[in-house]
């Protein structure tokens, strides 16, 4: 699959986001349900439930100094800023375990408000045990959006494995799977 820019990342890269992020107040966890589905060129379909946990969502102002960190000194300036910082929530794919995240950030959209996430590990290798599937090197991050509407219903896209890169001054996010994993079915459950 052809790097898809981080529209749903950032809409013009997590910079925008951060300098203009609406921070809407979140009084307690949030916790999202959906289903995670991938379709193949040959029309397989696989589907597992996702758990999105969030106990935190960051400030622009905390999200700005990891967005300049990768800017300076790519994913190991990246990493090397994420030290110690707590987990802003988990997520779940199917009975696996559950992968702390690191960054979370909310955006007001049209719609109500899109949640882009990233664990500073992968959650899954999808096509990983295929003949011929590439080599995992490089893939280190997770990164889930969700759109959702007033009621925390709504739909998103996961990358359970993705490579992180600066093209032209935007976020790129490459996935591991040669097909996007569609999340449908988001709801708000807590």
């Amino acid at each position: 699959m052809t790097p898809r820019t981080m529209a749903r990342w950032g809409l013009c890269g997590l910079g925008t986001i951060v300098l203009s992020a609406l921070t809407l107040a979140q009084t307690a966890p949030e916790t999202f349900t959906a289903t995670a589905t991938i379709k193949t060129a040959s029309s397989a379909t696989a589907s597992a439930p996702v758990t999105v946990t969030i106990d935190r969502k960051m400030s622009p102002t905390e999200a700005d100094k990891f967005v300049a960190a990768f800017k300076t000194g790519g994913v190991a300036a990246l990493r090397k800023a994420l030290v110690g910082v707590p987990p802003t929530g988990s997520v779940q794919l199917g009975s696996g375990a559950r992968t702390p995240t690191r960054l979370t950030v909310e955006r007001a959209t049209d719609k109500g408000r899109l949640l882009t996430i990233v664990a500073d590990q992968p959650v899954a290798f999808v096509g990983a045990g295929l003949p011929g599937a590439k080599a995992k090197e490089g893939y280190d991050f997770a990164v889930i959006d969700l759109e959702v509407d007033a009621a925390g219903s709504g739909s998103g896209t996961l990358a359970p494995a993705a490579k992180i890169t600066v093209k032209q001054g935007a976020f790129v996010v490459e996935d591991y799977s040669s097909e996007l994993v569609r999340l449908a079915g988001v709801k708000k459950v807590k």
